[in-house]
């Protein structure tokens, strides 16, 4: 079993209810638009950490982080990019690799919009955190937290802040 813990477009910043709310997590996973090695490192500290880049993301976090993960945890198969898009609506390139990789949990952020939604078309899950910075249009801070436990995704708990 794995406690992961997942947000995307932090553009450099680390909202303070982070930490807490990841405080019982194994990994924490980043969607993209880190913002700065200062904020991955900070993410780093706090758990193993797993990250890709996004497009406002620098040259420095681009070297150090890919544009696509492709992995497993626990007995599920996990695809990881920045800009995805949703069911129904995937980005070109983001739908090629859900073709191709055949992922059962398909993770974006770059919309600042939180979703949670099944893709019966592709047998899997597809989780866009939202936003977890300050900066973009969006009204709340949000990051959310679940469990894997085999094939088994499970216990999504989401976190909303008022964006002050």
């Amino acid at each position: 079993m794995k406690r992961i813990g997942l947000i995307s477009d932090t553009h450099g910043y680390l909202h303070p209810g982070i930490a807490e709310f990841f405080s019982n997590v194994d990994e924490i996973w980043h969607c993209g638009d880190i913002g700065t090695l200062e904020t991955a490192e900070k993410l780093e500290k706090m758990k193993k950490f797993r990250a890709v880049y996004g497009n406002i993301d620098g040259q420095d976090i681009r070297r150090q982080y890919p544009e696509w993960l492709s992995f497993s945890c626990e007995d599920v198969k996990v695809l990881m990019t920045h800009i995805g898009g949703y069911p129904g609506r995937y980005d070109a390139r983001a739908l090629q690799r859900i073709l191709e990789d055949k992922p059962r949990l398909f993770l974006c952020g770059h919309s600042h919009i939180l979703k949670v939604i099944y893709d019966k078309k592709h047998e899997l899950l597809h989780i866009n955190p939202g936003a977890a910075g300050k900066f973009g249009s969006h009204h709340l801070i949000t990051f959310v937290r679940f469990v894997i436990d085999g094939d088994n995704i499970r216990n999504l708990e989401i976190s909303e802040n008022p964006r002050r």
